[in-house]
């Protein structure tokens, strides 16, 4: 991706948080610290079970009323559903406003532009009223805009971008071991340090309870992750639940299939230092884990 590029994400779900209440009603149930979201920064954030398994992904953004969460639109109905449960007395309104908004991608060197342009060195910036901010998971992924599709046309208009196909994000992504397409098959099905959330500073060690964070921080603490995410490079086609082998034996299994594969690999008996860099096979088919991706992935 180029500095003149910008890829749309129309699949984008935007919920509205707000309320008095808003801000300690998150704290008590994301995994990140909401104390860290201002109008000068943005969080990556998830929602556990209480056991510490994987639900939802999302970015949380500050904004005059409150705060946006931009999540996969298939999930947008499910969260709201799912944060009313804890409403319980709190003044906080949950507002589905995935129609008034899409996302922009940009590089990393555009955003940098845009922060001398608007004389800012802070991660999230605001240029025409809508919201920029540099993916917190990983800068190699650019900048995240949020705006009206008018609005945002208007900016592409006057920065003389060209709007590129979605496929080069999502090949960046999975490059970077950050799984963007197929998350509905994570859902409940590895724990949250599995699926790299510490690694993509989703996770606060330091901040009070949260949904899961028992479990969550037993793992941490007592180093009982045993296996983690890892994309996979194929040449064919692979299925949910495919069975990884190396000398026969199962290291892993594939949950993510397509459009680009992420597979939960073993990291002990055998460990992964001694397979990562070996013949792996699917059914009798070779395929590559990309190691080398989530493990050297800080921002």
């Amino acid at each position: 991706m180029e500095k003149d590029q910008i890829i749309l994400l129309e699949d984008r779900g935007l919920i509205s948080i707000i309320g008095e209440d808003s801000k300690n009603f998150l704290q008590n149930i994301i995994t990140n610290d909401i104390e860290k979201v201002s109008f000068t920064n943005t969080i990556f954030s998830a929602l556990f079970t209480p056991q510490g398994k994987y639900l939802f992904e999302f970015f949380l953004i500050k904004v005059d009323d409150g705060y946006l969460l931009d999540c996969d639109y298939k999930f947008t109905s499910e969260i709201i559903n799912y944060l009313s449960k804890f409403k319980l007395r709190s003044k906080v309104n949950l507002i589905d406003k995935s129609s008034e908004y899409v996302v922009g991608i940009i590089t990393e060197d555009k955003f940098i532009e845009l922060q001398k342009i608007e004389n800012k060195k802070s991660k999230t910036i605001n240029y025409r009223n809508s919201p920029i901010f540099i993916d917190p998971r990983n800068n190699k992924l650019g900048a995240r805009i949020l705006s009206s599709l008018e609005k945002l046309h208007l900016t592409i208009k006057k920065l003389n971008l060209n709007i590129i196909k979605k496929d080069v994000y999502y090949l960046k992504a999975h490059s970077l071991g950050i799984p963007v397409k197929g998350l509905e098959n994570l859902k409940d099905q590895l724990f949250g340090l599995e699926a790299n959330f510490e690694e993509l500073q989703a996770i606060d060690f330091k901040k009070g309870c949260y949904v899961g964070q028992e479990n969550t921080a037993r793992m941490k603490l007592k180093n009982k992750l045993r296996r983690r995410l890892f994309p996979i490079k194929i040449g064919h086609k692979l299925n949910i639940g495919d069975e990884l082998k190396y000398n026969k034996k199962v290291i892993g299994k594939i949950l993510i299939s397509e459009p680009l594969p992420f597979a939960l690999i073993k990291l002990f008996d055998p460990d992964f230092l001694e397979f990562r860099n070996k013949e792996i096979s699917v059914n009798n088919k070779q395929v590559q884990i990309k190691y080398d991706s989530i493990l050297t992935n800080q921002s």
